[in-house]
């Protein structure tokens, strides 16, 4: 099969069971807030696609292109057949008119990803294919189209750019400062779109539990009859409200050079995104349409992301997030809540008065530590 006739390939197969199908539907209906009010002022900035086409020539997808072409298999009718039925199954419920190019590379370590300026290319690597049973790969494929249909994989490409560009300047003090500050705005914009792309991946395979058995195995690997996912979900409740503020910290830092959220989180996220009356009201044929998006209100867009991280907080069990919360509140004794929240005292009643404030405090710090973790 030619590279011209595979990018050409229609949607003759309908999906091998019967799903949904969401003619027109706008990357709008599944992207996470913070993802889709990046999407849409980039979208709307004049000449922005233009730009960064035009660092094409810098960037290195031309090589990438060549390199997985010269040393993967691409998938089609005649080679990995199963994977070319899924994707041409994705792009048809998602309705993404072109079927992006797609490669399985060898690599024992399960992964995938989306990049390209010009058109998407997705690669799946052969552990995540031996990883995986056929709807759990179909949610990955879905995924990976919904990146292509909401046009993350250019900037997607940018990233890896920037990092490697990173690496390359780390001898240049300012500027690789100056590069590694969009290097992690970049990422945390990239982890939500991971979110945005774990809803598609949902909205193609419409099966729950499959797409949660592939994230464990990501997380576990292939033994799920050792595994349960209502014990998969606590750990994310665990992994949120355990702790102290030293805990919260130390969260954040070990997030911060990740592209990907944690799998328990990813996992606690789709699951709440799938209860939600956004999900229904799509799967219902309920969803904003592609050729609306040129209306989109940039304003009404950030607004919605502001609105998310303000009910994030609100209702954030981690104990950095509540003291915010509580700050924004206007809770007062600021010094007394800093001291519990990196203690882990929560016994504020205690040693209020007299000359045993002092051990008191200390006697009421020392017993939630040791209550922490049986609390969380």
């Amino acid at each position: 099969m030619t590279e011209d006739s595979h990018e050409e390939a229609t949607h003759e197969n309908v999906p091998s069971r019967q799903r949904k199908r969401f003619p027109g539907i706008s990357s709008r209906a599944y992207e996470h807030p913070a993802d889709r009010s990046a999407l849409v002022a980039l979208r709307k900035l004049t000449g922005f696609d233009t730009v960064f086409k035009a660092m094409s020539a810098l960037l290195p997808e031309r090589s990438l292109r060549l390199l997985f072409l010269s040393d993967s298999v691409r998938v089609s009718d005649a080679q990995f057949a199963h994977l070319h039925a899924m994707l041409r199954d994705a792009c048809y419920i998602l309705d993404l008119e072109k079927v992006p190019v797609m490669y399985v590379a060898q690599d024992p370590k399960p992964n995938a990803m989306c990049i390209g300026l010009d058109e998407p290319i997705i690669v799946v690597t052969t552990g995540l294919v031996e990883l995986l049973d056929e709807e759990e790969m179909r949610a990955v494929v879905g995924h990976e189209v919904g990146h292509a249909l909401s046009g993350h994989s250019v900037y997607r490409t940018i990233l890896l750019f920037l990092t490697n560009l990173a690496l390359k300047v780390a001898w240049i003090p300012l500027g690789n400062v100056a590069i590694m500050a969009i290097v992690t705005a970049l990422r945390e914009w990239f982890r939500k779109s991971e979110l945005s792309a774990d809803r598609a991946g949902l909205l193609v395979g419409q099966d729950l539990r499959a797409s949660m058995r592939g994230l464990m195995k990501i997380a576990g690997g292939n033994h799920l009859h050792e595994m349960n996912v209502d014990a998969f979900l606590e750990q994310a409740a665990e992994y949120e409200a355990g702790g102290d503020l030293r805990d919260s910290v130390l969260k954040i830092l070990n997030v911060l050079p990740r592209t990907h959220p944690f799998t328990t989180v990813r996992a606690a996220e789709l699951k709440k995104w799938a209860e939600s009356r956004d999900y229904q009201r799509v799967m219902d044929g309920h969803y904003p349409r592609r050729d609306e998006d040129k209306d989109t209100s940039v304003t009404d867009s950030f607004r919605d992301s502001a609105a998310h991280y303000a009910d994030t907080v609100r209702n954030s069990k981690d104990p950095l997030m509540k003291l915010v919360g509580d700050l924004a509140g206007g809770a007062g004794d600021l010094g007394g809540k800093l001291r519990d929240k990196f203690t882990g005292g929560g016994g504020s009643g205690k040693g209020n008065g007299g000359n045993g404030s002092r051990p008191s405090d200390e006697g009421s710090g020392g017993e939630g530590r040791d209550q922490g973790p049986g609390k969380s």
